[in-house]
């Protein structure tokens, strides 16, 4: 207690809900439109109180794409180390990167549409995790199947990749389950490996 009073508790999500609020907004009408009063009553909390969490809106721009890479990069992590064979591997990532792509849209739009903003340092480190999580699609393929040149599999896994977040920019207006199932044939078929399940 404080002066007779209790000491407020710090909503621990209160974080999470200006990062959230942040991508909403950047999806809808873009990253350089919005205002820290427009992110803080978005979330629901006055303007100063997000500068309690992010320096800037350039902090809030590093947060939310961390959170996105990392997210891709710790499932690929985990899914290499525990599928059976490189075949489940790469059915597992197409999975994981869909889920990725319907649950958290709107930072992966941000992503898309604002790294080339952020400072060098920050856009240098999230593009070289970019391409480590990529690497690891290159390598399945590659051992999947080996008639593909170096280039060749990496236009095919950039293909995969791009035919899942195709629906970023647009709601096509289908039930998720069947939108993942969409997606996952799709990109199967770009990876030439229609029979992954």
């Amino acid at each position: 207690m404080e002066n007779g009073r209790p000491r407020r508790q710090r909503d621990p999500r209160r974080k999470d809900r200006i990062l959230s609020a942040a991508a909403e907004l950047a999806a809808r009408r873009g990253f350089h439109t919005i205002a820290m009063a427009d992110i803080g009553a978005e979330a629901g909390i006055v303007g100063s109180g997000v500068y309690r969490h992010f320096e800037s809106k350039t902090a809030i721009l590093v947060a939310l794409l961390d959170t996105v890479m990392n997210r891709l990069r710790e499932g690929s992590d985990r899914i290499v180390a525990q599928a059976a064979d490189d075949r489940t591997a790469l059915s597992e990532l197409v999975k994981d990167h869909i889920a990725v792509a319907i649950e958290d849209r709107a930072v992966l739009a941000v992503y898309h549409r604002e790294a080339h903003t952020l400072p060098e340092r920050d856009r240098r480190r999230l593009r070289r995790a970019q391409r480590l999580y990529l690497e690891e699609w290159v390598h399945l393929l590659t051992s999947l199947r080996p008639e593909l040149s170096d280039p060749e599999a990496r236009v095919t896994v950039h293909a995969a990749v791009g035919a899942i977040q195709s629906t970023l920019f647009f709601d096509p207006g289908l039930e998720e389950t069947h939108l993942a199932a969409l997606l996952a044939s799709t990109a199967q078929a770009c990876l030439g490996l229609p029979s992954l399940h």
